[in-house]
């Protein structure tokens, strides 16, 4: 299918996007990559009369190592970001969840900007901005701006804290512990395909915050203790979580897989390698 008729505008700031956000209403769709913006276009899921392109806002476009984070602006793209030198040590997490986010093309256009404000709840990096513990900085046409961490700003599937007449600026990854290792493991049908469970961990000496995604209207954190038996914790999660049958898995297979990935999880292993030629059988 192809997309309906709409205008298209290509703002040259941030306050002119947001400014053309606010006259248009809900009648508006921003896009910067397009990855995940074009194919609902395509299917008529949305049908905005108008397209904002933030693309060529070059004040979007940095990625800062600060204090106590790293600072991604909305007009980096995801395979920028993962040959950002220092990922590794700055963000071991993103670092190791990066590769499983689509492929080599379509990292090559999306933005991680983009992927946080699209919401889906299978994406790599929605869950791993929550489990960190990440924020969210959003601008609005009188330029004011305002944080929201990443567990406030997903509200369910494909649904945000973003109001309309905000863009977001920047996401903010909090940089590694030293005290601290982390962990992701992700089972799909194929490397490069939608999540069926995605698991996320920080784990420390006495704790685990363990994020789960793929299965949930949005990417979900609980802390478990480190030193005791985690099954029945995990187990708890899987059932909590309310997953449902569909083309891809059964509620039961997810459940079990936050079961299984869990422990692995926690227990730091099996490697990159292994999880990545995990299937659904």
């Amino acid at each position: 299918m192809k997309p309906a008729a709409f205008d298209y505008l290509r703002p040259s700031s941030r306050r002119e996007a947001c400014e053309r956000l606010h006259e248009a209403g809900d009648d508006a769709r921003l896009i910067a990559g397009g990855q995940s913006l074009m194919a609902v276009l395509n299917m008529r899921l949305a049908q905005p009369k108008w397209l904002i392109d933030i693309a060529g806002i070059e004040d979007l476009h940095y990625i800062e190592r600060r204090d106590d984070h790293l600072a991604v602006g909305a007009g980096v793209t995801q395979a920028e970001l993962l040959e950002y030198l220092g990922l590794a040590e700055a963000v071991p997490l993103l670092a190791q969840a990066m590769p499983w986010i689509g492929h080599w093309q379509t990292r090559n256009r999306g933005t991680v900007c983009g992927s946080i404000a699209h919401a889906d709840p299978s994406a790599e990096l929605p869950l791993c901005l929550a489990t960190l513990g990440g924020e969210v900085v959003l601008e609005n046409r009188r330029g004011k701006s305002r944080r929201v961490l990443a567990r406030d700003f997903f509200q369910g599937v494909l649904t945000t804290d973003r109001r309309q007449d905000e863009l977001i600026t920047e996401v903010r990854f909090p940089l590694a512990r030293p005290d601290a290792e982390y962990r992701f493991q992700e089972v799909a049908m194929r490397h490069g395909d939608f999540a069926i469970v995605a698991l996320a961990g920080v784990v420390d000496s006495d704790r685990v915050v363990l994020g789960v995604g793929g299965v949930a209207d949005r990417p979900v954190c609980r802390e478990l203790a480190r030193h005791e038996d985690p099954g029945e914790a995990l187990n708890t999660l899987a059932w909590s979580l309310g997953a449902e049958d569909d083309a891809h898995a059964t509620a039961a297979y997810r459940r079990q897989l936050i079961r299984e990935l869990g422990r692995q999880l926690i227990a730091g292993g099996p490697g990159d390698e292994e999880i990545a030629h995990a299937r659904q059988g």
